[in-house]
């Protein structure tokens, strides 16, 4: 590991040297053919109510290929003027804006994929924040490389999206696919002790986004979940969560590495979608020969078989966090199936900071535990490939002190 540039002073306050200069994941030729680049960027300055924190870890998630490939049907991240994702990092506050209070430099924080809400609205008042229409969405709209204004006016309306001014200058990006990245007092989860940073990355929108689907579902203890493609970084944290929520999970994944790994996670059973001889059937029989209570489906390709899981079972939920391309997917069936079975199809985006927060505490209790695959910030191209071929396991993490 490299030296993290930390010396206590006199009265044992953490100081921390910053360099002017960061590595950073760059996205070069946005679009179908793109390719990371890790290039050297400046080191952003935090504004009155921001924190500035060092990451050590950020994970990556599909999401972050989504935003490179441009297949969601948004703006293109260069409108925004982003050159990296990147949305769940952790590490320690190396600095603080004038007026901020809640925090102190040497305290551990989180970024999450969205970087700031209105704060002013009902969303935020309950607990759809990351709903809001004033929502920034970190690695899309935002990196790190410059400090946020508190007054703002959305540049480019779009649907959950917005681009913020401050003087008439759009702001630069921020993500977590940069080692100094500038967050929100406000908005900056922290990290308790016991949690390191290889998990709490993660748990910064892999955790929090499915533990929030799983709340949503309102499935109850003992009751069958499916998890299409939990072997993957989203799903393996769902399936933990579900085990420790009194869930029975059942996993549709392929390979024997990622069996092994489903049933020591806590899943009761798990179906080989290339060696089954039909998938839905066999996750019925598994069902109490009726069917799954409910569905979460972090694997796009997997919406396709998704209602059928449910079988007859009356009440079941289809719960979506999984993002197809743009116009690939319509999910749904004839009308009579939902009047007569009480089905239900809903969707949730990520998770806001109560979501994080407890899945946090799921962590420090030893009720998640870190499924990874590590990689150096030099390697970071790699590791997008791999993801891009589907050939990790849980969640590759980057470390940016190796």
């Amino acid at each position: 590991m490299a030296s993290t540039g930390k010396s206590d002073d006199s009265n044992g306050t953490p100081h921390f040297d910053i360099p002017k200069e960061c590595k950073a994941g760059v996205v070069v030729n946005e679009g179908p053919d793109f390719h990371v680049e890790v290039q050297m960027v400046p080191v952003p300055e935090p504004g009155p109510n921001d924190v500035l924190l060092k990451l050590n870890t950020t994970g990556i998630c599909y999401s972050d290929l989504h935003f490179m490939l441009n297949d969601l049907g948004m703006p293109k991240m260069s409108q925004f003027g982003v050159r990296s994702p990147g949305h769940e990092g952790a590490g320690v506050v190396v600095k603080v804006g004038s007026n901020v209070t809640n925090w102190k430099v040497g305290d551990r924080g989180g970024y999450k994929p969205v970087y700031d809400t209105c704060g002013n609205c009902e969303l935020c008042w309950g607990d759809k924040e990351t709903y809001c229409k004033g929502a920034i969405f970190t690695g899309l709209a935002i990196t790190g490389t410059q400090s946020r204004d508190p007054a703002r006016t959305p540049e480019i309306p779009a649907p959950t999206l917005r681009v913020w001014k401050r003087g008439g200058i759009a702001f630069k990006p921020r993500c977590s696919y940069q080692q100094y990245v500038v967050s929100p007092s406000r908005y900056t989860s922290p990290i308790p002790d016991g949690v390191d940073d290889f998990i709490a990355g993660p748990i910064m929108c892999s955790a929090s986004t499915v533990y929030r689907s799983l709340v949503e579902s309102k499935l109850q203890p003992g009751e069958w979940v499916v998890f299409p493609g939990g072997g993957g970084g989203v799903g393996i944290q769902g399936v933990q969560l579900a085990k420790a929520m009194g869930l029975r999970p059942i996993v549709i994944d392929a390979g024997a590495e990622k069996k092994e790994l489903c049933l020591k996670m806590g899943a009761e059973h798990f179906v080989d979608f290339k060696e089954s001889g039909d998938v839905v059937a066999e996750v019925v029989k598994l069902a109490d020969g009726v069917g799954a209570h409910g569905v979460i489906v972090t694997a796009p390709n997997a919406y396709n078989s998704a209602i059928g899981l449910v079988g007859d079972r009356v009440g079941a939920k289809v719960m979506c966090i999984g993002l197809p391309p743009a116009g690939t997917v319509t999910l749904g069936t004839d009308p009579s199936f939902f009047a007569l079975k009480n089905f239900t199809i809903s969707g949730t985006l990520v998770g806001n900071m109560k979501d994080t927060a407890r899945a946090l505490d799921f962590a420090k209790r030893g009720l998640l535990k870190p499924i990874y695959t590590v990689y150096p910030i030099d390697r970071l191209p790699e590791a997008v490939e791999k993801l891009r071929r589907g050939e990790i396991a849980g969640r590759a993490v980057v470390d940016f002190n190796a």
